[in-house]
Parts: structure tokens; C-alpha cells; sequence
């Protein structure tokens, strides 16, 4: 089936396993609050234990060097696209008010990005990362 939105996530390429693991998991869970739509059906095993629901499309998860993900965030917000941020401050913090201010705390330009998240129409999602590629 092919979608005409994307959900993609675009990860700095020197992240610790660890780190690329939770940044992904960080980045695409403020979709679904603005999109819900993204969200499918709840699940249910044949025994008829309930599951929640998930994604109704893939997630794509791309890498490279942070001056690619710099310019595939800036890519990204001129095409109008919505973007989550997740920056190497985010390491040290331990609730979401920190991150909130954490991020508040630095302009735009000075952000040091680890990992973004990019939901909008395939063609625009895919134009913002290029030159990203498929994470192994």
C-alpha cells in the first residue's frame, strides 16, 4: 500500500545504539496528538487479548552526519513541514518539562540536533531528507 503521507525519523550517525533507539521512540510520539489519523485499530491475538493500536504506516528511519540533519531540519521546516527535535541536552534531562526548557533555552540555529522526526506528504518528506540514508 503506499501512503500519501510519510513518517520519518533522520538520526545523527554517531549515536550510541542505545541512544538511536530512544531518540526514535521520543521523536514519533507527539504524532499521533496531532495526527490521529496515523493511528490504526487496536490489535487482538486469537485468544482475544487486547493490544493497542499502532502506526497505520511504516515508520522510516534514516541516518546521517549532523550536517545533513541540519540541513534536512531546515529542509523540512521551510516546506511547512511539522518536525519533532530531539538535541544532545535531551541526554541529560529526565522529565519533559526539562526537555521543554531545554530546548527553549537555545535558538534555533544553535540546536544540536541528534534526531528529528518529519510527518507531511510523502514528496515534501522526501525532498527534505535527501541525501539521508536507509539506517542498517
Amino acid at each position: 500500500m503506499r501512503f500519501d503521507t510519510k513518517l520519518a525519523v533522520l538520526l545523527r550517525d554517531d549515536l550510541q545504539t542505545w541512544q538511536r533507539l530512544n531518540v526514535t521512540a521520543f521523536l514519533v510520539s507527539g504524532i499521533p496528538s496531532r495526527h490521529p489519523e496515523v493511528i490504526g485499530e487496536p490489535y487482538a491475538d486469537a485468544d482475544g487479548t487486547a493490544y493497542l493500536p499502532m502506526f497505520r504506516q511504516p515508520v522510516l528511519v534514516f541516518e546521517a552526519a549532523k550536517e545533513r540533519l541540519t540541513a534536512a531540519y531546515e529542509r523540512a521546516l521551510a516546506r511547512g513541514l511539522e518536525v519533532a527535535v530531539f538535541t544532545a541536552d535531551l541526554f541529560t534531562t529526565g522529565n519533559d518539562d526539562d526537555n521543554r526548557a531545554a530546548v527553549a533555552a537555545v535558538p534555533r540555529e544553535a540546536l544540536d540536533l541528534v534526531g528529528i522526526a518529519v510527518y507531511g506528504p510523502r514528496n515534501a518528506v522526501d525532498r527534505s531528507l535527501k541525501g539521508a540514508r536507509m539506517h542498517p
